[in-house]
């Protein structure tokens, strides 16, 4: 029998129950879109992740403290050096005594703050920042102005207002020299500038939120215990390089100056890490999120294949009478275990053609899935498709070898 006979064969023979083909090859329809989905939504994010990062800047550097940031996570166990974390006096140090940077703009963050204007009450996040801040996080001022040395050195009670928050309390635009009360204390903060409309980049919404002097935040909006506590502590700095070319200069003398000021001697209580360093963290961590999303959809791979042996092994000994009658007139056992792995194949091969169908369809129409975008990775169709294939073959083996290896009189005799 030939080839071409014998796939007329098999496709004859996953025709004629086509709901019991369809139910079989369900788990392989379901695992090849699984993996195809999961590692498009894995790239997707991977790849939506490293724009918005790079969005910030190639040319910045992030010193997180162990106090606080994931350095103390990702370096464990205990440190030589003072343990105190960043403080707002790192911060100046770099800026006056490191050499190739641009700017260095600390943070000092505090959620939740009640801002009120007339009969208009908000809530929304300030931020005590410096004067770098616009040229460090490549933001820009809309109207106005942003805080200035003086206002941080004279702890001035001003504030920059992002666009989002000067659009709810000032909707006429005419924000720039009213007073706003911000924080439970009722702080009055005279509104100096508004920010240009920036949008979220990497989960931070940069319109809804107001900008303070650090010196200010820190004196009146930090809650007395844990002004006690951290002082003038910082959760993280960043430090803009001059340029790509002084970015290990740069680098090299923030770990030594904070290596000094800090006394350490053996492990540091800080981390510095460039855009690069974040990027490839992330990556790092999409690729093993992204296997272990393709194992699980090997599972249903997997189950596919079971399914498909089960009902192979129900099909031979349906046809056990059809076997006897191809060997007595000719067909050799080669041509009867060819016949039944190609109705194994086709069956798998089948399942991944419908799954591939479903996963185009649900990342066209549908665009995301579970909120996050769909990417197809013509890697994952070659990959889905190969176990696929794999599946059928390996599961559709021992079927076959059984129906070939039957006594052609018995195989007749059978009722």
């Amino acid at each position: 029998m030939s080839t071409w006979q014998t796939l007329q064969t098999a496709w004859e023979g996953v025709a004629a129950n086509k709901m019991r083909s369809f139910l079989t090859v369900l788990g392989v329809v379901i695992g090849v879109a699984a993996v195809i989905l999961m590692v498009g939504v894995s790239k997707a994010t991977e790849a939506a992740i490293a724009e918005t990062i790079n969005s910030l800047g190639s040319d910045l550097i992030i010193v997180s403290s162990a106090r606080f940031g994931p350095a103390m996570g990702m370096r464990g166990g205990a440190a030589g050096g003072s343990r105190a974390g960043l403080t707002y006096d790192d911060a100046v140090a770099i800026s006056q005594e490191v050499r190739g940077i641009a700017g260095v703009a600390p943070e000092q963050i505090m959620p939740e703050q009640t801002v009120r204007y007339s009969n208009t009450t908000i809530t929304t996040l300030l931020v005590g920042a410096t004067a770098d801040y616009p040229i460090v996080r490549d933001v820009a001022v809309g109207e106005g102005r942003f805080l200035t040395e003086q206002d941080v050195q004279r702890t001035s009670k001003v504030a920059v207002l992002g666009y989002a928050v000067a659009e709810e309390l000032f909707p006429q635009g005419d924000a720039i020299g009213q007073s706003i009360t911000v924080g439970a204390s009722n702080v009055r903060l005279l509104v100096v500038g508004v920010m240009a409309k920036k949008g979220t980049v990497a989960e931070t919404d940069y319109d809804n939120r107001i900008y303070a002097p650090i010196t200010l935040v820190f004196q009146k909006f930090t809650p007395s215990m844990m002004a006690a506590m951290i002082g003038n502590s910082l959760r993280s700095l960043y430090v803009k390089a001059e340029s790509q070319e002084t970015m290990e200069s740069a680098i090299a003398q923030i770990t030594s100056l904070l290596n000094k000021r800090h006394n350490i001697v053996d492990e540091p209580d800080f981390l510095v890490q460039t855009q690069d360093d974040i990027i490839q963290t992330r990556q790092a961590t999409s690729s093993a999120f992204r296997s272990l999303l393709a194992w699980v959809g090997s599972v249903s791979l997997l189950v596919g294949g079971i399914g498909i042996m089960n009902i192979m092994l129900v099909s031979v000994t349906e046809r056990t009478r059809e076997i006897g009658i191809r060997q007595a007139i000719g067909a050799r056992p080669g041509d009867i275990r060819r016949q039944f792995l190609l109705e194994a194949l086709t069956l798998s091969l089948g399942g991944g053609l419908i799954g591939l169908a479903a996963a185009y369809a649900i990342a066209r129409y549908a665009g995301t899935l579970g909120g996050m975008r769909v990417l197809i990775v013509p890697d994952s169709v070659v990959l889905a498709f190969g176990a696929a294939s794999a599946v059928g073959i390996f599961f559709g083996f021992y079927p076959a070898n059984r129906a070939a290896q039957m006594d052609p009189i018995e195989a007749l005799r059978y009722e």
